[in-house]
């Protein structure tokens, strides 16, 4: 018996390990979101500081294809963020089951 509360207790131990990990590497997605996110922002601001020396009627055709392409790394960024803030609070979930269902989690885990 006491066997048996000691191997499901190193179960649900290593279930949160699990969870943890799978909780890292959501952050790491966030991580490279804001990256992607950051991309279109330093773009603009080196277009907008070097104005002066391009006529935007003349270069249309190379900043319309560019400003597409930074509203798609726009978006591609968000999803990514927003993909892994609802992923890490799915994990949350997990990590509160297991914590509910095994009492010697509860010391452990806030």
């Amino acid at each position: 018996m006491i066997d048996d509360t000691k191997n499901t207790d190193a179960i649900a131990i290593n279930e949160v390990q699990l969870i943890l990990a799978e909780k890292r590497t959501s952050l790491a997605v966030m991580r490279t979101g804001i990256a992607v996110l950051a991309l279109p922002l330093s773009v603009m601001s080196v277009l907008i500081a070097t104005s002066k020396y391009y006529d935007v009627l003349h270069v249309l055709h190379f900043l319309v294809p560019l400003g597409v392409l930074n509203l798609v790394l726009i978006f591609f960024g968000v999803y990514l963020i927003i993909r892994s803030i609802i992923r890490m609070k799915h994990y949350d979930r997990f990590i509160h089951e297991i914590k509910r269902k095994h009492s010697i989690l509860g010391e452990f885990i806030e």
